[in-house]
């Protein structure tokens, strides 16, 4: 199995280094992908994300016998976008924090304008102030992440993370709810055990899945991969190791 991950919003693809050592130790491969590099020469809506990336596995040297896509957040929507793609190349799928699409518009509207304030920080305003009042954000809790630490690197992906919080924000996110039923392939949806709007969320979502099952990480918030690595790395390995 080859296991290609999805970092966050304000991450990196070296964000799931500990996670890709764990599952050598398993006999899974995984691939951490810049997702910023998409971003990079033109805008590309959240639709075209699925074909992009698909793009990118068709011409890159297969490493296993199965494929399974796994995105955090930001990742896990664009993770489900692709996933609804015909013809994909995913036989398995992780989904660890994510939300399928907001379906009231004046939410989404609110989320546009909250993103666009983000984007304009990003680009225009202090960098440790802005990776300081993202960290703090309520629904992030409140453990450390390397994004803070990775600064350097994020720096110098300040225009495509700005362009992120508007091809890629939520609240221009078409909701995904009515089309869930139409990933058939097995799905692990992961969530903390404390991050109840997202607890919420996950159940709801999992319901609409032919094929789907739910893991709540014991003591974590909305950042599981790294508030329980331990639990997280087991229970994905558990769980692409028996997908069929």
């Amino acid at each position: 199995m080859e296991c290609w991950c999805l970092h966050g919003a304000v991450g990196i693809a070296a964000d799931w280094r500990n996670f890709a050592k764990a599952m050598v130790g398993r006999g899974i491969g995984s691939r951490a992908v810049d997702l910023w590099r998409f971003l990079e020469c033109e805008p590309m809506p959240l639709v075209d994300f699925g074909k992009a990336i698909h793009a990118d596995a068709g011409g890159e040297v297969f490493r296993g016998n199965r494929r399974a896509l796994l995105g955090y957040s930001m990742g896990g929507r664009l993770a489900l976008h692709a996933l609804l793609e015909a013809e994909h190349p995913w036989q398995a799928a992780v989904i660890v924090s994510a939300h399928p699409g907001l379906e009231c518009e004046a939410e989404s509207r609110a989320r546009r304008a909250r993103d666009a304030e983000w984007a304009s920080q990003v680009l225009t305003g202090d960098w440790q102030e802005f990776l300081e009042a993202w960290n703090s954000q309520a629904v992030l809790g409140t453990s450390p992440m390397r994004d803070a630490l990775a600064s350097g690197s994020l720096i110098a992906r300040r225009r495509e993370l700005a362009r992120s919080f508007v091809d890629w924000s939520l609240g221009a996110q078409r909701p995904l709810w009515s089309r869930l039923s139409e990933i058939t392939m097995p799905v692990l949806w992961v969530v903390g055990e404390h991050d109840f709007k997202f607890l919420e969320i996950a159940t709801r979502a999992v319901d609409l899945m032919p094929n789907a099952v739910l893991a709540v990480a014991p003591s974590s918030g909305h950042r599981v991969p790294w508030e329980a690595e331990g639990w997280f790395s087991e229970r994905v390995a558990e769980f692409l190791l028996a997908a069929k």
